[in-house]
């Protein structure tokens, strides 16, 4: 006959795995929640702030518009453009932008429709994207950043555009690229977003 289990006891084995099913539940719970202490609206209005952020930093780049352009920008921001070399401060990207801005001649890169990720981090104060863009000229590029945000905005920290290759075209690109570097070809921070 089997082990009688006293009164009033509760055998250890039960209690070890109703600790952990409670502990399972708590940690799943955790990793399904929303930031601690935001609710659910709070999160998709930030959302939708930094997406609306991202199509006017587009749009304003579109119509040349350097004041509304470099205003996304907060003011320890870096652009990191399609050639190695580029690596601009707000300030160093502001001073290149003003000629053609101010010939009307902007960059246009439009995001696709859900090609746009966004996560909250840091109690939801800073932001990390990656979005699908096209552009005439380049096709289908990549735009990939970190904003943060300023109570009731967010700014741009950095943003950086690049071309996605296909793997199958990889190793041809990047002997491509390392050949120019060889011979000298490569641009020296000359060039920004067309």
């Amino acid at each position: 006959m089997g082990r009688a289990i006293r009164r009033g006891s509760v055998p250890k084995a039960l209690v070890g795995s109703l600790v952990l099913g409670v502990l399972f539940v708590v940690g799943l719970w955790g990793l399904l929640s929303t930031e601690p202490g935001m609710e659910p609206i709070d999160r998709v209005q930030q959302l939708i702030q930094i997406n609306d952020t991202l199509d006017h930093f587009h749009a304003s780049a579109s119509r040349a518009d350097g004041d509304a352009y470099f205003a996304h920008f907060a003011p320890e921001g870096v652009f990191l453009g399609t050639d190695a070399t580029e690596r601009w401060t707000v300030d160093e990207f502001r001073a290149y932008a003003a000629v053609p801005f101010s010939e009307g001649r902007g960059w246009t890169y439009v995001p696709k429709a859900n090609g746009r990720h966004i996560e909250l981090i840091r109690g939801s104060t800073i932001a990390v994207f990656d979005e699908l863009l096209v552009n005439e000229k380049y096709g289908e590029c990549r735009g990939t950043g970190v904003l943060r945000n300023r109570g009731d905005h967010w700014l741009i920290v950095q943003y950086n555009l690049h071309f996605p290759v296909p793997n199958d075209l990889a190793e041809h690109v990047t002997t491509m690229i390392q050949d120019g570097v060889d011979t000298g070809t490569s641009a020296q921070k000359e060039t920004a977003p067309e």
